[in-house]
């Protein structure tokens, strides 16, 4: 069996990451890791939640030369939820190698961030914009910097931060390494991969029988849109998530779903890229301790967000671009745990619900907007029994005190746990 260890992580490491519960390591990991340390290029597949992190950031903080003052690895992240979250996994292990990290992302004030780049942080976590800004005002310097990180590759591609990120790499030194980690590798992901790459190992390390999460309940409801909200307000209030997360395809769609759930008296939680980073912190915050209980997000929140007890996702748009889909349902099903992922389709979205089963390599369950099914789920391989089948009857609901789903999803044992604290 493998552990960190083997892998050549240092025993100050492995002993505080046992401290947090983290004793073996992933298939990502144990692939990545050996490499990375030998100084290899690497572009890694993997899905969410498998542990690309600690993949990259373990060898990235042990490998530091703390006696140099000056910037040595540079992690590029598409969001600033994610290269927050990167920062923060970081931070934790840091200080027991003396490793000094800094974060540089948008939302905050660059004239505090400029006072701390004057300590040449070894570690820089940032988000393309950002990071460029500093570059162009001489305030970050990437000349020695020797291993780069792209965290999310394609989700760079799909916000538009390709050619950011061709930027940066060119403002490294040419023997530098490079690594890539993302859910899915798109042609042009491979095309950048190959101008700056030097014979790179390639991962595709995918866990389970398809891309979607065998611990994950998908279903649709197929329903007219003026219906959509009479049909979300009944599930919430009939299924009680502990944590929720309902998915819209656009910042005003957000809004206005946001205000029409406190209309309707739910403790609602809005996320969207208009908002300044203090509010969007403050928003993570209060939902990861469960003082709001339902958030209504864009695809923003669909990575780089790992909040345990998160039970529900609904889709209340279908996404148009597959990858958001296994994003946003990657949200619950988390660690082993199980999940309910719901998505209102209607007559107009069944183009895009083919593609998503067709990527998925399965048939979604289906559902009329009384909860009648329409089509039954057909897997390509056999898959784990699911918590929710056969226990939570699809075509009727259930009053609060007869819900059988409390039971099944950990929702109640995080409502105890939340109280002894």
């Amino acid at each position: 069996m493998k552990t960190f260890q083997t892998l050549g992580v240092t025993p100050e490491l492995t002993n505080l990451l046992h401290t947090q519960g983290i004793n073996e390591p992933t298939a990502v990991q144990a692939q990545s890791i050996p490499a990375i340390f030998k100084g290899r290029d690497v572009l890694a597949q993997a899905q969410t939640g498998t542990g690309k992190t600690l993949a990259f950031l373990l060898p990235a903080l042990q490998q530091i030369r703390t006696d140099l003052s000056r910037e040595q690895v540079l992690i590029v992240a598409p969001t600033r939820e994610l290269a927050k979250q990167i920062a923060d996994v970081a931070l934790t292990l840091a200080p027991s190698l003396s490793v000094d990290v800094l974060s540089l992302i948008g939302g905050k004030t660059i004239e505090n961030q400029l006072q701390k780049l004057h300590r040449h942080p070894h570690v820089i976590i940032g988000t393309p914009g950002r990071l460029l800004d500093h570059c162009g005002r001489n305030s970050l310097d990437l000349s020695h910097v020797r291993r780069i990180i792209v965290d999310e590759a394609d989700q760079m591609l799909q916000s538009g931060f390709l050619e950011d990120i061709d930027t940066l790499i060119a403002m490294t030194p040419s023997n530098r390494q490079l690594l890539f980690f993302s859910a899915t590798i798109p042609d042009k992901i491979r095309s950048l991969a190959k101008k700056h790459m030097t014979h790179p190992l390639v991962l595709n390390i995918l866990e389970g029988d398809t891309i979607a999460l065998d611990t994950i309940e998908q279903r649709i409801y197929m329903v007219q849109e003026e219906k959509k909200l009479d049909l979300l307000c009944q599930m919430l209030a009939d299924m009680n998530p502990y944590l929720a997360i309902v998915f819209c395809n656009t910042k005003e769609r957000t809004s206005w779903l946001a205000g029409e759930l406190i209309a309707r008296g739910f403790n609602i939680g809005e996320l969207h890229g208009d908002m300044s980073q203090g509010r969007r912190s403050q928003v993570l915050r209060d939902f990861s301790r469960a003082r709001t209980q339902i958030l209504v997000a864009t695809d923003i929140a669909a990575r780089g967000i790992d909040i345990e007890g998160i039970t529900h996702v609904f889709s209340y748009d279908v996404p148009h671009d597959v990858d958001y889909y296994i994003h946003r349902i990657g949200r619950t099903g988390r660690a082993g745990s199980e999940g309910l992922a719901i998505m209102f389709a209607t007559a107009a979205d069944e183009n895009w619900v083919r593609r998503i089963e067709h990527t998925i390599e399965a048939t979604i369950t289906k559902y009329a907007a009384n909860g009648q099914i329409r089509v039954k789920a057909k897997n390509a391989a056999p898959k784990k029994k699911k918590v929710y089948k056969d226990k939570l009857p699809a075509s009727t609901y259930q009053t609060t005190k007869e819900k059988h789903h409390k039971t099944l999803h950990k929702g109640g044992d995080n409502r105890r746990r939340r109280k002894k604290q």
